[in-house]
């Protein structure tokens, strides 16, 4: 079973803690990540960008100018696409994005990318996040003594903490998310997981 450092909120190891084979010891398969981080951010587009085309623009019944005789090129209405004020060439409508992807493979994608931060020692486990206040400064002392203060830093804690959230709001390279709200693309963005042991117990309660 994988190891790794258990810290208090002062940066000094305070023990070490066995993390399970099955999350955080398992195969990296890009190319379920690849799928899943894909499906992700398509699934978060809304879809609904609209014009129109030729046939949907307001007005160009009557033919501008007779067809012969001008000189100008021959035109039949003043909303072909060529015009100011014309229809669109294959005008994008509403429709959805989504891409489904099976549990299984979201699973294999989130224990993948959870085993790359604790190969490359990224994945930070602390006993606790009592903070003495919900104050930015508090949570900036604390990234200082982990060594995180100059990292994109995810931290995911067991249950919603209002003082951890409050403190992390301001700091622009910090995140906040729960055990139950992970995910794939989040995990991938962050250069660390700051985690409390707790979370991770809970993590290997709802995964294994």
């Amino acid at each position: 079973m994988p190891k790794v450092a258990v810290y208090n909120l002062q940066g000094s190891q305070t023990g070490e803690i066995e993390l399970s084979e099955t999350l955080f010891a398992a195969d990296i398969n890009k190319a379920v990540i690849h799928q899943v981080v894909r499906a992700q951010l398509a699934n978060k587009r809304q879809g609904t960008k609209c014009t129109l085309t030729r046939t949907e623009v307001r007005g160009g019944g009557r033919k501008p100018y007779r067809q012969k005789g001008t000189g100008r090129a021959r035109q039949g209405s003043t909303r072909a696409p060529q015009w100011n004020k014309g229809g669109v060439v294959f005008a994008p409508k509403p429709r959805s994005f989504r891409i489904s992807v099976p549990k299984k493979v979201k699973r294999l994608a989130l224990e993948g990318v959870l085993t790359d931060k604790v190969v490359a020692g990224s994945f930070i486990v602390v006993e606790n996040l009592a903070l003495e206040a919900a104050k930015t400064k508090e949570m900036v002392k604390v990234l200082g003594n982990l060594n995180l203060a100059q990292s994109k830093t995810l931290v995911i804690t067991s249950e919603p903490d209002d003082t951890v959230t409050r403190a992390s709001g301001n700091i622009p390279n910090v995140a906040t998310a729960l055990v139950n709200t992970i995910n794939v693309v989040d995990i991938l963005k962050a250069d660390k997981l700051l985690i409390t042991k707790e979370a991770v117990e809970r993590l290997e309660e709802v995964y294994n």
